[in-house]
């Protein structure tokens, strides 16, 4: 658990966690983020949703994390989540490749952050992103069975439920998962939807 003041201080928020209007930027990894990086991750809360964090997870690895993903990572882009406000790292979001055809949308925000809209809106612009930069077909995710909060993100995204699975977490073993998927053509609909 966090200290309110601890977390005031460390990202320029008020008490109350507002971060005034809910704005995020998408950011290329930086060695700069390796404190906030490590202070975050170390959470067994997050470490148990994801595949590839261990936990107790340290400064030693974040900047092992970062130097992996220089330049956008072995098989797609990782990006650090930020606030708009005060440039402040609060996650991570990507575009892995290695998963066949298409792209797998994934990312983790620090605890302090959930339940404002910052995962959905960092999710968003990754999908933009892919759709409008690259010629893919369709987007994947998915997200533990026992973590409503992300299946959330992922059905505000626009992903139509395609089955359960399994998943090794470096922190939780093997463990049940929903995927999910998001077709060009369904993005599009979407998109002409929301002007």
């Amino acid at each position: 658990m966090y200290a309110l003041a601890e977390l005031a201080d460390r990202f320029g928020l008020g008490f109350t966690g507002e971060a005034g209007k809910i704005l995020t930027g998408i950011a290329t990894l930086a060695e700069a983020d390796a404190g906030d990086i490590a202070f975050l991750a170390n959470n067994p809360k997050i470490a148990a949703m994801v595949a590839r964090m261990p936990h107790p997870y340290g400064l030693k690895d974040a900047h092992a994390f970062i130097e992996r993903n220089r330049d956008g990572g072995p098989n797609g882009s990782v990006y650090a989540v930020t606030l708009a406000l005060t440039g402040r790292f609060i996650g991570c979001a990507g575009l892995d490749s290695s998963k066949g055809s298409g792209l797998e949308l994934g990312y983790w925000l620090g605890e302090p952050f959930w339940g404002q809209g910052f995962a959905t809106e960092a999710a968003h612009a990754l999908v933009d992103l892919a759709f409008e930069g690259t010629d893919v077909a369709m987007i994947t995710a998915a997200c533990r069975i026992s973590n409503p909060a992300s299946r959330r993100v992922i059905q505000k995204s626009g992903f139509q439920h395609a089955g359960t699975g399994m998943m090794s977490s470096i922190a939780a073993g093997n463990v049940a998962i929903e995927r999910f998927v998001l077709d060009r053509k369904t993005w599009a609909s979407l998109r002409c939807w929301g002007r």
